[in-house]
């Protein structure tokens, strides 16, 4: 009676190691696919958000808004890393309430909006703190460039179907550090040179 020769261990191995191999192939075409989180991209809803200031003058606090600012932020938990957030401010748009103040404030010793229009802060570094989440950028007002942290708090939410982010903060800028405040609004007995800046955005979740 004939013998069948088994197959030995050796002889089957090519086999194995090539489905072992396809099977990890696979596993790491599927994790580089998934690739990092996602990274929401949310416009500002102008009717529903505020940009304020506040400041001192004469020894007494005041306030102020910008009623024109665009607001763009690309923004996960998951993946900070990717996280981006641009401000743009029309200066002309700053409102106290005092129509001589506010033209003051537009004038060439202060915001200067002539011939510097806008402010613009840029972040690219997002980071997680105990209260919430910081940014850290670069302001450029009146035509100088500095660093400024905004430490800020973000949340989701779901609003008729529509995804949307609730952001708000504050921070501190000192004006003199951007040359606003020429000639006798150099000095800060009479202004301040701490600004308080304060803000609540409603953003949408919309495509890039």
């Amino acid at each position: 009676m004939r013998r069948v020769r088994r197959a030995s261990w050796t002889t089957g191995w090519p086999v194995v190691a090539a489905a072992g191999m396809g099977i990890a192939v696979w596993a790491w075409v599927g994790a580089s696919a998934a690739g990092p989180a996602a990274v929401p991209h949310y416009a500002l809803d102008p009717a529903k958000s505020s940009l304020e200031f506040n400041f001192d003058q004469a020894g007494a606090q005041n306030k102020g808004k910008f009623t024109r600012f665009a607001v763009s932020f690309d923004f996960s938990p998951e993946n900070l890393a990717a996280g981006r957030l641009e401000v743009t401010v029309e200066m002309s748009s700053a409102d106290t309430g005092d129509k001589e103040r506010d033209d003051t404030l537009r004038g060439g010793d202060l915001f200067a909006v002539a011939k510097f229009p806008q402010a613009h802060y840029t972040a690219t570094q997002l980071t997680k703190t105990p209260t919430g989440y910081e940014a850290v950028g670069k302001l450029t007002l009146r035509g100088v460039t500095r660093d400024v942290r905004v430490p800020f708090t973000f949340r989701t939410a779901t609003e008729s179907g529509a995804s949307v982010g609730y952001m708000s903060g504050k921070t501190t800028v000192r004006r003199l550090d951007f040359g606003v405040g020429q000639g006798d609004w150099k000095a800060t007995d009479q202004l301040g040179n701490d600004v308080g800046v304060s803000f609540a955005l409603r953003l949408s979740a919309a495509a890039h």
